[in-house]
C-alpha cells in the first residue's frame, strides 16, 4: 500500500499567493489546504492532523503570530513545524515568529527554491519526530539538574531552525553544545562547520566566510557554502570587527552572500549557531557590537553551566576523558578511587573541562600504577591526601565501612567494594565486574607483598588463572 502524502495547512488570503503554493507543493507530491482567516485555519487545524504548516503574518481576522502561538502549544502526538511568510526585509516580524516557535521564515516576494529547502526540512524534522536521538557526548550525559536542564533546552531548540547563540564560561563545552543542537536537527546529515572567529586573520575573514573570485573563477570556498545544508558554528562572535558584522548580518537576513571579487549573489541556506564567553550586551553597549545584528542571532539564547555547577556530573566526565586517554595509549584504562572522585568534585575549576582533562593526562603520565588516587591529581589547593587515613597509602575505593553486608571471604581480603552498580559511575556491568575483581587481586598482593603464588593460594585460584586475570586486567608487569 502506496504511503500516503503529506498534507500541509497553506494560510494566506491573496488567491494568487495560493495558487503558486498549492501549485509548487503538488509538483513535490504534497497536498495541501488552504485556509484564508485566522478562523478558517483554528477550525482546519481541528478537523485534520498537518505535516506542517505555512502562514502569512496578516490576515483579515488577526495575525499568523496567533497561528505560531496555538500550534507551539500543541502537545507532542499533534506538534507539527510552522514557517511565516514575512514582507521583504521585515525580520523583525521574522524574529518575534522565531520566537514564539516558528520553525522558520520566508519573505515575500517567495522564492520557491528557497520554499522548497524549507518544505523539504520541515517533513524530515516531522518524519524524525519520534526518532531516538544520537548518542550525545558525555558532556550531556549527566544527570544534574544543570545538565538535565540543557539537555532538554538542546532537543527543544534543535526542532527550529531558528539562530541561536550560546553563552557560557571559556572551556564549558559551548561547541559540545551546538554539535548536539546540530546532531539532533534535520540538518543532522548535512555538514556542521565551526569557525573561531577570533583565530582568522582579520584581513582574511571575508574571504574565509564568504569565498573569493579572481577573474571569474573561485579561487576558495567560503564557509558559508562549505556548510550549505547544514549549520554554521561561529565561536567567539563577539571578536568579529565591526565590517564583518555587517556583511554577516546581510547574509542572515537576505540568505545570501556575494563572494569577494563578484557581485553575483549566491543564495546560501544554513542554520547559524554561535557562541561567545562574553556578554554580547554589553558588547553592544559597549559599541563593539551591533545591536542588529546581535537580535538576528539571539533569537534563541542557551546558557552553558560551568563546571563547578554540574559536579554531580564529574565521575562520569572524568572516566570517560580517561577511557580516552588511555585508549590513545593502547593501555588499560586506570580506575580512579572515589576520594579521588570526591577531590574533582571539591574542585572549583576555574578553567572547566580543559582544566580536567589536563589534572587527568598529568595523572596518567606521572601515575605508576592502575589506580589513580587524590594524591596523583595534584589538585594544589584541594586537600592532596585523605584526611581518613592521611600517614598510609589511599585505599583502593572511600576507607568507611559499608552499611550493606558484604559475604565473610570477601571481607577476609581488607578491601572494600562498590555497593551495587550504578551507571553514572560505570560505563557497563563488564566494567563495573572487573573493578571488583581488579581491587580482590590488588588486595591480595598486597597482603602478600606481590608474592603471586601466596595471592592465587589466598584468591583460591591457580597460578596460572591469576597470570591471566593480571594481564587481561592490565596488572601484569614486564
Amino acid at each position: 500500500m502506496a504511503e500516503p502524502h503529506p498534507i500541509a495547512l497553506v494560510v494566506d488570503d491573496e488567491p494568487d499567493i495560493c495558487d503558486l503554493l498549492s501549485m509548487t507543493l503538488t509538483r513535490m507530491n504534497i497536498r495541501a489546504d488552504i485556509a484564508m482567516t485566522v478562523a478558517e485555519a483554528h477550525r482546519r487545524l481541528e478537523e485534520k492532523q498537518y505535516d506542517f504548516c505555512l502562514t502569512d503574518m496578516r490576515l483579515p481576522d488577526g495575525d499568523g503570530l496567533q497561528l505560531v502561538e496555538k500550534i507551539h502549544s500543541y502537545p507532542a502526538d499533534r506538534a507539527m513545524p510552522v514557517a511565516v511568510f514575512t514582507a521583504h526585509g521585515n525580520m523583525d516580524t521574522a524574529i518575534a515568529a522565531l520566537k514564539l516557535g516558528a520553525f522558520d521564515f520566508v519573505s515575500k516576494p517567495v522564492n520557491l527554491e528557497q520554499l522548497r529547502t524549507l518544505v523539504q526540512l520541515a517533513l524530515k524534522l516531522r518524519e524524525e519526530r519520534h526518532t531516538p536521538s544520537g548518542e550525545l557526548s558525555p558532556l550531556l550525559q549527566g544527570q544534574s539538574p544543570a545538565t538535565q536542564k540543557l539537555r532538554n533546552q538542546i532537543e527543544k531548540v534543535a526542532r527550529s531552525d531558528a539562530p541561536i547563540h550560546i553563552h557560557g564560561e571559556t572551556g564549558s563545552g559551548k561547541e559540545v553544545v551546538a554539535r548536539a543542537i546540530h546532531s539532533q536537527s534535520p540538518r543532522a546529515d548535512q555538514p556542521f562547520v565551526p569557525v573561531n572567529c577570533s583565530a582568522v586573520p582579520a584581513d582574511q575573514l571575508e574571504a574565509t566566510f564568504f569565498g573569493e573570485f579572481q577573474n571569474g573563477v573561485q579561487v576558495k570556498e567560503g564557509l558559508f557554502q562549505l556548510a550549505h545544508g547544514g549549520s554554521l558554528f561561529f565561536d567567539d562572535v563577539a571578536d568579529l570587527p565591526q565590517d564583518i558584522q555587517i556583511q554577516l548580518l546581510r547574509a542572515i537576513q537576505e540568505k545570501s552572500i556575494r563572494p569577494v571579487g563578484t557581485g553575483r549573489e549566491t543564495p546560501i541556506d544554513v542554520r547559524i549557531l554561535s557562541a561567545t564567553h562574553k556578554s554580547l550586551a554589553e558588547e553592544v553597549a559597549s559599541g563593539h557590537f551591533r545591536s542588529d545584528l546581535y537580535y538576528r542571532i539571539n533569537v534563541i539564547g542557551l546558557s552553558v553551566p560551568p563546571l563547578r555547577e554540574r559536579a554531580e556530573d564529574i565521575p562520569l566526565l572524568a572516566r570517560s576523558i580517561m577511557r580516552d586517554i588511555a585508549a590513545g595509549s593502547g593501555n588499560p584504562t586506570p580506575r580512579l578511587t572515589r576520594n579521588a572522585l570526591a577531590a574533582l568534585q571539591a574542585h572549583p575549576f576555574p578553567g572547566n573541562l580543559p582544566q580536567l582533562e589536563g589534572i587527568l593526562e598529568r595523572a596518567y603520565a606521572l601515575g605508576e600504577s592502575s589506580t589513580v588516587r587524590t594524591e596523583d591529581l595534584q589538585l594544589g589547593s584541594a586537600p592532596i591526601a585523605d584526611s581518613s587515613q592521611p600517614a598510609s597509602p589511599e585505599p583502593e575505593l572511600d576507607p568507611e565501612p559499608k552499611q550493606t553486608t558484604q559475604p565473610a571471604r570477601l571481607q577476609n581480603t581488607g578491601a572494600s567494594y562498590p555497593d551495587q552498580f550504578s551507571s553514572s559511575e560505570f560505563s557497563s556491568l563488564d566494567e563495573f565486574l572487573q573493578t571488583i575483581e581488579r581491587q580482590a587481586i590488588e588486595s591480595a598482593l598486597n597482603d602478600t607483598r606481590w608474592n603471586r603464588t601466596a595471592a592465587a593460594e589466598k584468591l583460591g585460584i591457580s597460578f596460572r588463572s591469576l597470570r591471566y586475570r593480571l594481564k587481561k586486567l592490565g596488572l601484569e608487569s614486564d
